[in-house]
């Protein structure tokens, strides 16, 4: 498999399996959800709680309880919900229900952090640059986007000479999330990773991977 291949096939199965969103409050409850749970998990419950709270002004008027009967399966439900619904009222009484593009402002929300805050930033208004963290580092090389980069700079340069410059925010934030929760640094989930088809490190002798004995939606 060609280098150039490697990179079509991965960015195709994350655009796939990442959580999906189609307006910037979808993403923010997305990112909120997110938090110690898996994407797959995500994706199982947002179609319905998008579908019964399309806006931040639909959320507002809903009750906590109410938000929780369709994110019950997520982890820490009842704190998440309490999140959810603090900050669609924040949206609509503060920001005229639209989400803020500045990251001062977006901190305010209930729930939301710095890290939630950047995913923002970069997948709805392409402010990220292809910063590379342990997870980006560690992933590209195993995926084999990389080959041998000795530092963070040397990863970042390889990212973006071969991924199309309007997908790299959203790589970028693929990246981590896949390092978090599947490719982890001591004991990669291979059985539940969707890119074997394409993973270097899997193809070349990982097949015979156990599952993990732990929680795969706790953090690492």
């Amino acid at each position: 498999m060609t280098t150039k291949e490697r990179y079509r096939q991965v960015l195709q199965i994350f655009s796939e399996a990442m959580p999906h969103y189609d307006t910037p409050f979808h993403l923010l409850v997305a990112v909120i959800l997110s938090a110690q749970c898996t994407d797959k998990r995500i994706n199982m419950v947002t179609p319905a709680l998008f579908k019964a709270y399309p806006t931040p002004a639909d959320m507002a008027v809903a009750s906590q309880d109410e938000i929780f009967e369709y994110i019950r399966s997520v982890s820490y439900p009842n704190n998440k919900a309490r999140s959810l619904l603090g900050a669609a009222k924040m949206l609509v009484e503060e920001f005229d229900g639209e989400v803020p593009s500045d990251i001062d402002q977006l901190m305010r929300l209930p729930g939301v952090g710095r890290k939630t805050a950047n995913v923002m930033l970069a997948v709805v208004w392409n402010r990220a640059a292809m910063a590379v963290d342990t997870h980006v580092f560690r992933v590209s090389e195993r995926i084999g986007l990389t080959t041998g980069s000795k530092t963070p700079l040397a990863t970042e340069k390889a990212l973006c000479a071969n991924i199309p410059e309007e997908l790299i925010p959203k790589a970028h934030h693929w990246l981590i999330l896949h390092g978090r929760y599947i490719c982890k640094a001591r004991r990669p989930d291979c059985l539940n990773c969707y890119l074997t088809s394409v993973c270097r490190h899997y193809i070349n002798g990982t097949k015979n991977a156990r599952p993990l004995t732990d929680d795969p939606a706790k953090k690492v």
